[in-house]
């Protein structure tokens, strides 16, 4: 299965966002949050993950290597376009953004993490997700797959029927695929390992946004993050949203706390940059 690129690009002011997904999943689940800054004046920019967006076996042959070069090539696209660049995205999204900000200091300002997920250890997994974070690459090859589980990261139960319709259905690149192969857990579990220990290097300004009843990644990943990040740290609790925050209830608080956080980092940076009316929406380049 080709993967359909799922990209987007808004162009705004000189403030900008770059979006990145969760694994196994696309650049979809950040429609609104884009859309919602893209309203506010901001570039923002919705990168897709390599491996993502196809077959699961797509994802199984991806490396997170890979995933984070697909970040750093999506930066180096944002950057002719913005002064100011607040990185950020949803759950493993967080992680790969948090890592481009360790080795690009200089020119990620600001970032927004949405649930972070260090760990799988919410509500709602099953008893192996505790043996999962133990799992990591090796040249056997390994082809199971572990099938995502009720209530799929969504509260909202209209918006939930919907997405699970999208990963039932044949077409993997709108909501993702069903299942994630063992594999790409554990060349997750080697990206959070590596940035793990990168966390109080990492002085860039950062806003948490997590929900206070997360189904796939407890509450507990983000006061982590809270304690070892290096830099100044502002967090918000969701109480009414699941894991997928950019989509569920409480979405329209996660574009609000991102316009109010990324003013002021372009603020306390002093550039005088500010956002503008956008003269294109979702046009992938």
């Amino acid at each position: 299965m080709m993967a359909i690129d799922r990209s987007t690009f808004h162009a705004g002011g000189r403030i900008g966002f770059l979006l990145v997904h969760g694994l196994g999943g696309t650049p979809v689940e950040l429609r609104f949050v884009a859309q919602g800054l893209a309203r506010a004046g901001f570039t923002v920019y919705c990168c897709q993950l390599a491996g993502h967006c196809a077959s699961v076996e797509d994802l199984r042959l991806s490396t997170w290597r890979e995933w984070y070069a697909s970040v750093e090539a999506a930066h180096d696209r944002l950057k002719p376009h913005c002064d100011v660049i607040i990185a950020g995205g949803l759950s493993m999204g967080g992680i790969l953004a948090m890592h481009l900000a360790h080795n690009r200091p200089e020119s990620v300002h600001g970032l927004a993490l949405y649930a972070p997920t260090l760990w799988l250890n919410g509500w709602a997994m099953p008893w192996y997700a505790r043996i999962l974070r133990y799992v990591y690459p090796t040249p056997l090859k390994i082809e199971i797959n572990l099938p995502e589980n009720e209530p799929y990261g969504i509260k909202d139960e209209r918006i939930r029927a919907f997405v699970v319709n999208s990963m039932l259905s044949t077409d993997s690149s709108a909501a993702g695929v069903f299942c994630t192969p063992l594999r790409s857990f554990a060349n997750f579990n080697s990206l959070v390992s590596v940035v793990k220990r990168q966390l109080s290097k990492i002085k860039t300004p950062a806003l948490i946004i997590h929900p206070r009843h997360d189904d796939i990644a407890d509450i507990d990943n983000a006061y982590y993050l809270q304690r070892k990040l290096g830099g100044l740290v502002d967090m918000v609790v969701l109480d009414d949203s699941y894991h997928i925050i950019t989509l569920d209830r409480q979405r329209s608080v996660v574009v609000d706390r991102s316009v109010e956080f990324a003013h002021a980092v372009a603020n306390e940076l002093g550039t005088g940059v500010t956002t503008v009316k956008p003269v294109q929406i979702n046009a992938a380049e």
